[in-house]
This record gives structure tokens, sequence and C-alpha cells, in this order.
């Protein structure tokens, strides 16, 4: 045989196993932002799930472009070093986290590479300043937080004309709206635990009907959980088409009396054929309609629909670390733009002369003045609107401007008025690094980057927050 003829026999074999169905044997070497990990073949890559950096493996192909398939972990050849047993025995089929079967360690390591890659990839900085993954606290147990999709299960009863319904609650399986069930989870706070398996059977008792998104019919929703880190006060939510609920008052309140920490029972109406959790009602139904939690050694208001960070000692340690960065001497403006319900600006208003507020929720304004008042803080104010409309229009000149923007990043007209208006030191805090390289690229043509301190608001997943230090250069 000649060498011609060896070359195209090898090349069709290629085009054989470059298919959907095949088996490619393959090693991972690096992890993407949704968390998935990377491998290569023959010049092309591959997209595995619930892998880690070091697992060598048989892949099943599931999608395959010509340059690209992503695949699905088939069987485990050999183990990476980073590879650990996963805390959560659903871990593999929830879609609420992607990396619990890396340790610990490696996963704050790959969350700096993953910003340093976007800075320099997309933001076109060379050897960007980027300190490790700021980390405090436990890696489980930390979300005050959690929202859970309900639905109804339904099995072959005692005979064929019966069938079983049973209520559950948990999140979507990963790329599905397949639910899975939980009684308990280990990311979130483990004094919300008791509350999610007993709540599910308690609806399923006194018969509440349960949404359908293909019908649009049936009335709960989901069922909300938030917790004071800090205070231990729990809300409960109820998310309802109509509000329809049997017995709705006198249930909150058997709640109540059950569970010492839960504070109040609140019911917010979501009538909209939507992918959205909360509607724009929401009434307390039994007990407090927010609960409390200490933050930078300040009292927060927090509501159903508050956003609040969901991981309470980070975001704290996120802030102190952009107070040693600043230096703040008591004479300085600030605007802190995407400001929320005050969390980062009222801690920061303590430091400076005038600190100023911008955001587009006028509930959370709401909220911010609230607090303000609540923490005798009278040199914070606070403006409803967006950022590119509100930013321009400041009769000032700030001397620092903090942004928060969403994933998104912020618009091209925010960018510019920053430029225009040159405070002399920015602080962008964001929790997407791809848009953050977007935004500082824009941002270097009058800014210095100093330092990016990264923070892991999220253990078990492959997010990560940053915040980047820039001055006037």
């Amino acid at each position: 045989m000649n060498l011609d003829n060896e070359q195209d026999l090898s090349e069709q074999a290629s085009k054989e196993q470059w298919q959907q169905g095949q088996l490619l044997d393959l090693t991972i070497s690096d992890l993407t932002h949704d968390g998935s990990g990377v491998g290569r073949w023959q010049g092309r890559v591959v997209f595995v799930p619930d892998t880690v950096p070091g697992d060598r493996l048989w892949v099943r192909l599931v999608r395959v472009k010509p340059q690209y398939a992503h695949g699905k972990l088939h069987e485990l050849i050999e183990s990476s070093p980073h590879r650990v047993r996963s805390g959560c025995i659903v871990a593999d089929k929830c879609g609420g986290c992607q990396w619990q079967q890396i340790d610990y360690a490696y996963q704050l390591e790959a969350k700096r590479n993953l910003v340093i890659q976007d800075l320099e990839r997309i933001g076109g900085l060379v050897q960007p300043p980027v300190e490790p993954v700021l980390a405090v606290g436990a890696a489980l147990a930390y979300r005050n937080k959690a929202t859970y999709p309900v639905q109804v299960s339904i099995a072959p009863g005692k005979s064929p004309q019966v069938q079983r319904r049973t209520v559950q609650a948990g999140y979507f399986q990963k790329s599905s709206h397949h639910l899975i069930n939980l009684n308990q989870c280990p990311i979130q706070d483990q004094r919300l635990n008791p509350l999610l398996a007993d709540i599910k059977r308690d609806i399923q008792a006194i018969g509440w009907s349960i949404y359908d998104e293909t019908t649009h019919r049936g009335e709960v929703r989901h069922l909300g959980l938030r917790i004071g880190r800090r205070t231990g006060e729990i809300l409960l939510t109820i998310v309802a088409r109509t509000g329809n609920l049997l017995n709705l008052p006198e249930q909150a309140q058997t709640w109540l009396d059950r569970y010492p920490l839960l504070k109040g029972v609140a019911l917010n109406l979501n009538p909209d054929r939507t992918n959205a959790i909360f509607g724009k009602e929401t009434r307390c139904v039994v007990g407090q309609e927010s609960i409390t939690e200490i933050f930078s050694g300040l009292q927060f208001r927090i509501q159903p629909t508050t956003f609040f960070q969901v991981n309470t000692e980070q975001a704290e340690a996120l802030l102190q670390a952009i107070e040693q960065q600043l230096q703040l001497q008591g004479e300085e403006i600030l605007v802190d733009a995407y400001c929320g319900i005050g969390t980062m600006t009222l801690p920061l208003a303590k430091q400076v002369q005038q600190a100023i507020g911008i955001e587009i929720q006028a509930e959370a304004i709401e909220q911010a003045r609230a607090n303000a008042t609540l923490n005798q803080i009278t040199n914070a104010t606070f403006q409803v609107g967006k950022t590119e409309a509100i930013l321009p229009q400041l009769d000032i000149k700030p001397d620092v401007v903090l942004l928060d923007p969403p994933r998104k990043g912020c618009e091209g007209s925010v960018i510019e008025t920053l430029l225009r208006m040159q405070p002399d030191r920015i602080v962008y805090v964001s929790c997407n690094p791809s848009t953050l390289a977007r935004d500082l690229k824009l941002l270097s043509h009058q800014y210095e980057l100093v330092r990016v301190q990264p923070a892991d608001f999220f253990p078990q997943t492959a997010h990560v927050e940053a915040a980047a230090f820039l001055r006037k250069g």
C-alpha cells in the first residue's frame, strides 16, 4: 500500500470517528465559563460537562460541528488529581452546580485563569494584574437565598385507573425543564433545609394546584426562601399564578408557629406566561414583610424580591477589599451606579463627604432610602433611572465612581460619559469577566488598570465576581 492510500484511509477513519454517537479517548485540559471541561482531538475541540482538567475519559459525541463538538462523559479511564467526590447526591443531574467534582483550591485557580484569559483575549491587556481569588467562609452552605420551581410528578397507583401525584420542588436538570426533586441542598444555608421538605408535603396535603407551564393552568409556581445569615431570620414566598390558594392565611400561620426562625410568609403573583420567577405584585400574608440582615455593620431590610448578593460573607469581604484599595479620606464625592438597595453605597457613604446612588428599579431605591434612614446615614442620596440617563445630568464631578452593572455590562453611553466626566478613580464590579474585559478595553484609553480582585461569590459553580480598580492615567 502506498503512502497516499494510507493517508486517505487515515482521513476516512478520522471522519468516521468525528460523528454523533462515536466514542473518543480524550484528556481534559481546560475549563469554560459554563463549567464544562475542554479536550482536544486531532486539532478539534470537545466540550464535556462534569469533567476536570487532568481527567482521561471515553467521551460520547452528542453534537458535532466541523471544528468542535459537545460530548458526554461515558467512562472515566483515569481521574484527575483535582477530582473529588461530590458533596451532593444529585450533582451529576441538577443544574445548580457545575463544579462539585472539582477540589475547591483548583476551582479558585480556574476562576482566576478565566478572568485572566478574558482580560487578555477580549480586553487586549498584557499580563493583567489579577490577584488570587478572594475566598472567605465556607465552600458549601453559603447561599442566603434559594428559589425552587414546583412541579407534580405522576406515577402509577395501586390500580390502572389511579395515578399517584406527588408535589416536588428542586432545580431543573442541566439543559432541560426536567425537575430534580430536592429535600435539601448542600450549597444553601442549612437552616433552610427543614422548610423545603415540609412545605412540599403541606402543599400536597392541603391540595393546592401546581402550575403547568404547557397549559398555563394551576397555581403554585415557585417556593422562595431567604435568610439573614447574621440574624437567622427567614422569609418564605409562595409564587402563584392568581393567588387562589385555599386557606392560605391559616396555613401560613401554621408555618410561622412551626418554625421559630420564620418571620414572614409572602405571596407573589405571577400571572404571565414567562420564565421570570417573580411577578410585579407581592403581598405579606402573615408576619413581617421583610427580614433584617447585618452587612458591614449596618442593618438592611430585605424583601421577597429584593436583590441582595446570595453570599453575604464574600460580598462583605469584597467590600472590605474595595475600602482598602480606595483608602477614602472623608472628603470624596462618590457615585454608585447600579446601586440596588444601597448595599455598597451606604457602608462607603460613612467614609466620604457625599454618596449618590443610581438605580433603575424604583422599589430598590425606596428600600435604599429606608435603609439609609434605618442606619442614620444622611449624606447618601438616591435617584431612580437608567445610569446612562442620570450620570450625564449630575452637576458634580465625582472623585470615585463605583460600577456594578448586570451581566451585559455597561451601556456604551455610560463609558462615554465616564470618559468625559473623568473621575479620578473607577471601581468596576462585575459578575461577567467577558463584558468586564470589553468595557475595560474602552476605558483603557484614559485609565490605567491598577488591580483586579476576583471573589468567589458562587463556590461549586463556574461563576466568578471581580472588582477592577482604575485610576486616571
